[in-house]
């Protein structure tokens, strides 16, 4: 199944990019949006493309660019950003992009276990595993049952967390867990039968709690969310698109208190989404939201 950026052609819009901005692209991912946001961007302009995943700049169309903006691709967390740019000797950006979302291919033959039905190992992490305290096989195979189901309810906001929880510790004490597949087959048979049948993959909100932990996503949003600001030109502006509701609570509060202190505007009041025909196209776009914020001085 290839990617399908969600929301591709609307959040670049938002953006109103000028032949001459500076733009950050704080999680590249399968490229979508760059593609869009250097076809806007002249010789002038500056495009920097983040990733996490080294593996997600290999074969990126813009090494066969041959003319267009100026480009840095940078293997790195979003988090770093502050540092990032200080590396390219910029201060200051016309525009960031965010997309809080998930690359294909990184999640179906990426090896890292974030597929339900693969039997890829139990590790969840966007970038080296070495590089890690802990994957999501250290927590389902050595984490105490109460911080499992604190974990998967606190970040997957699943109901049924302690019944997950206590099977995946009865599960362990036989015999390992130690495939995607193997967890998702746990989970499964742990909730109630009409719950197992329904629209979505009963395990998706325990793979979410995890990838979360792991990769201590919400942790990291939040240090974005207190340096990007900053960052931008006046009437610059900063987008994200979130998929979940954890992370779109924490732009929502983020950007109110930012509007309070004078000196941002948000730019839609309330969170774009995709349309009826992006959702038919591609299903997983139904739970996107884009919230964006411009500095006006």
């Amino acid at each position: 199944m290839n990617h399908i950026t969600v929301l591709r052609d609307e959040a670049v819009q938002l953006l109103a990019l000028q032949p001459q901005s500076v733009v950050i692209d704080a999680t590249y991912g399968a490229g979508g949006h760059a593609e869009v946001i250097c076809s806007k961007l002249g010789k002038d302009g500056v495009y920097v493309g983040i990733d996490a995943d080294k593996t997600a700049f290999e074969n990126s169309f813009l090494h066969k660019m041959k003319s267009g903006p100026k480009f840095h691709l940078v293997n790195d967390n979003f988090a770093n950003l502050k540092s990032i740019l200080s590396s390219l000797h910029i201060s200051k950006v016309d525009a960031i992009l965010a997309d809080l979302g998930w690359r294909t291919d990184q999640f179906q033959t990426g090896g890292k276990g974030f597929s339900f039905s693969s039997d890829e190992p139990l590790y969840m992490t966007y970038g080296d595993n070495e590089s890690y305290l802990f994957n999501a096989h250290d927590i389902i195979n050595s984490w105490a049952e109460e911080d499992i189901a604190n974990v998967i309810y606190g970040y997957g906001e699943e109901r049924y967390s302690r019944r997950i929880a206590k099977a995946i510790v009865l599960t362990r004490k036989k015999n390992k867990i130690l495939t995607a597949k193997a967890l998702a087959d746990v989970v499964k048979a742990a909730v109630p039968a009409s719950y197992a049948k329904g629209k979505t993959n009963p395990a998706t909100k325990t793979f979410q709690a995890l990838r979360i932990a792991v990769n201590d996503e919400l942790k990291v949003l939040e240090t974005f969310l207190s340096d990007a600001p900053g960052l931008l030109n006046e009437n610059g502006t900063l987008a994200i698109i979130t998929f979940h509701s954890l992370e779109d609570r924490q732009v929502k509060l983020a950007f109110r208190e930012l509007v309070k202190t004078g000196n941002y505007t948000l730019v839609n009041k309330k969170p774009i989404i995709a349309s009826r025909e992006e959702i038919k196209e591609n299903p997983r776009s139904r739970s996107a939201k884009i919230r964006l914020i411009q500095r006006i001085n």
